[in-house]
C-alpha cells in the first residue's frame, strides 16, 4: 500500500466551491480522508509539508496538438504526456490533425494501443490521460463527412476538426447527423477567405509593424452564422479559440437566447494583445491571432462571468527549424501545456486578483463540463485526480527543464514563477 500524507495544503474544490487549508490522506490512488488535521494514518506514509501549496483537481485540456502520428520531431505522445503532467494537466484532449488524421476507427484504436504501450514501458499508470477528438470530416480537411456513426462507438471524447469548415451546407448536414450520437462537437468560427494572408489582428498594431492584417469579422462573421445554425437544429457545440471583445457579444447574446453553446478561449489570448507583436517574435505567431487590448479585455471578463466556460490551451508544438522565419511566414501556433498554470496564475491571481478557484475552475471541471463529463470532486473515496502546486517556487524556461519536444514559446530563455510540484491520475 502506497500513501501520502500533504499536510497544510491548501485545497481548492470547484464543485463544492471551497478553498480551505487541510491535511489531505492519499491511499493507493484514492482520496482517504480530509481534515484540518490528520494525526492517524498508516506507517510508511510518505508526510508532505504543503504549508504554501495549492491542490485541485487535476486540469483538464480541451484541445491540444500531438505530433505523433506524422510529425514526431515536433512532439511525441510520449513527451506530450510529460510535458501535460510537468504543467498539472491530467486530461489532455488531442485533435486529430495528426497524419493521417484521426478520422477512421482504426486511427482512434491507434491512439489508445499506443498509449498502452507507453504504460506498459513505464509499468505504472500514466499521469495524463491522452483523449482524442475524431474527425468530423475525411483528413479533417473540411469537404467530406466522416464516418461519424463508427467513430461514435469507440473512446472518443467528441468530434472536432480544430480547422475551420467553410461549407455551410455542410457544417448544417454535420450538425443534423450528430445530434443523435450523443458525443460533443467543437467547432472553430474563421472564415480563411476573410483571414485571408493576414498574420495579426488587423488595427493600428497591424499597420505599425507593416504586418498584413486578419479582420475581426473573420471570427464574427462565421460565428454569426453558426449560432444560427446551431439555434435551428439544436445541437449542443462547443465553440473553440474565441479571440475577438465581438464574439463574446455574439456568445453572450446566445446564451442569453438559450442557444445550447460552450466556448473557450486560449491562455495566451487572455495573457497578451496585439502590442505584444513590437518583437516580431513568431513565437507570436497564433491563429487566431492575439486581439487588441479590448479583445483582451473582453475575454478576461468572459471567462469570469460565465461567457467563456474555459481555458484552453491549444499546444501547438514546432521545431526550431519551423519558426526560425520571418513573422509572417511561420507556422501558427506555440507551446503551452508547461507554462499556462503558473503564468495565468501570476497574471490572473497574483495581479489581477481573480479568485484561485476561478482561475482553477476554468481550467479543470468546467473544461469536463465542455466534455460532457463529470467535473473531478476533491472528496474522499474519490479517484485521486489531483495537481499539486507551488505558486512561489520560480524555474528558467530552457532545454533542461521543459519536456515537450519543442521549444516555440515567447518565454523561452526566461524564469517564471509556479512550478507544478505532482500530479495524481486516479490510478493505484
Amino acid at each position: 500500500m502506497t500513501s501520502q500524507l500533504l499536510q497544510q495544503v491548501r485545497l481548492l474544490d470547484p464543485v463544492s466551491n471551497s478553498d480551505r487549508v487541510v491535511d489531505v490522506l492519499l491511499e493507493n490512488g484514492v482520496i482517504h480522508s480530509i481534515a484540518q488535521s490528520i494525526s492517524d494514518y498508516p506507517p510508511n506514509t510518505a508526510v508532505l509539508d504543503c504549508r504554501g501549496l495549492i491542490l485541485g483537481p487535476g486540469l483538464v485540456d480541451l484541445y491540444s496538438h500531438s505530433g505523433e502520428p506524422g510529425f514526431e520531431e515536433r512532439e511525441t505522445l510520449e513527451s506530450l504526456v510529460q510535458a501535460a503532467a510537468a504543467g498539472g494537466f491530467t486530461q489532455v484532449v488531442v485533435l486529430p490533425t495528426t497524419a493521417p488524421a484521426i478520422d477512421h476507427p482504426a486511427s482512434v484504436s491507434w491512439v489508445h494501443q499506443r498509449t498502452a504501450e507507453l504504460q506498459r514501458a513505464a509499468n505504472s499508470p500514466l499521469p495524463t490521460q491522452i483523449s482524442c477528438w475524431a474527425a468530423l470530416t475525411l483528413d479533417a480537411k473540411g469537404q467530406q463527412m466522416a464516418e461519424l456513426a463508427e467513430l461514435a462507438s469507440t473512446e472518443i471524447v467528441g468530434f472536432a476538426d480544430g480547422r475551420p469548415i467553410s461549407n455551410f451546407l455542410l457544417v448544417k448536414r454535420l450538425l443534423e447527423y450528430s445530434k443523435s450520437l450523443n458525443k460533443p462537437v467543437a467547432l472553430w468560427p474563421n472564415d480563411l477567405n476573410l483571414a485571408g494572408s493576414g498574420a495579426m489582428r488587423e488595427g493600428l498594431e497591424s499597420l505599425h509593424f507593416g504586418l498584413p492584417g486578419i479582420p475581426v469579422m473573420a471570427e464574427t462573421a462565421p460565428l454569426a452564422g453558426l449560432l444560427e445554425c446551431i439555434a435551428e437544429i439544436g445541437t449542443p457545440v462547443h465553440l473553440m479559440r474565441v479571440s475577438t471583445a465581438r464574439g463574446v457579444e455574439l456568445i453572450r447574446d446566445a446564451k442569453r437566447r438559450g442557444i445550447p453553446v460552450t466556448a473557450s478561449t486560449s491562455w495566451m489570448h487572455l495573457l497578451l494583445n496585439s502590442t505584444a507583436i513590437a518583437t516580431y517574435d513568431p513565437n507570436l505567431h497564433l491563429e487566431p491571432p492575439l486581439g487588441n487590448q479590448v479583445d483582451q479585455e473582453a475575454l478576461i471578463q468572459a471567462v469570469q462571468d460565465g461567457t467563456l466556460d474555459a481555458i484552453a490551451i491549444d499546444h501547438t508544438p514546432h521545431t526550431y527549424e519551423d519558426k526560425t522565419v520571418a513573422f509572417a511566414e511561420s507556422p501558427t501556433g506555440a507551446i503551452g501545456l508547461e507554462l499556462a498554470l503558473p503564468l495565468l496564475w501570476q497574471a490572473l491571481v497574483v495581479t489581477s486578483g481573480w479568485s484561485p478557484l476561478d482561475l482553477w475552475r476554468s481550467l479543470s471541471t468546467n473544461p469536463q463540463k465542455c466534455l460532457r463529463q463529470a467535473p473531478t470532486t476533491v472528496a474522499p473515496g474519490q479517484p485521486a485526480r489531483l495537481t499539486l502546486f507551488d505558486p512561489q517556487k520560480p524555474w528558467f524556461v530552457d532545454d533542461q527543464n521543459l519536456r515537450s519536444r519543442s521549444r516555440n514559446t515567447p518565454w523561452i530563455e526566461k524564469e517564471v514563477t509556479g512550478r507544478v510540484v505532482q500530479v495524481w491520475g486516479g490510478d493505484s
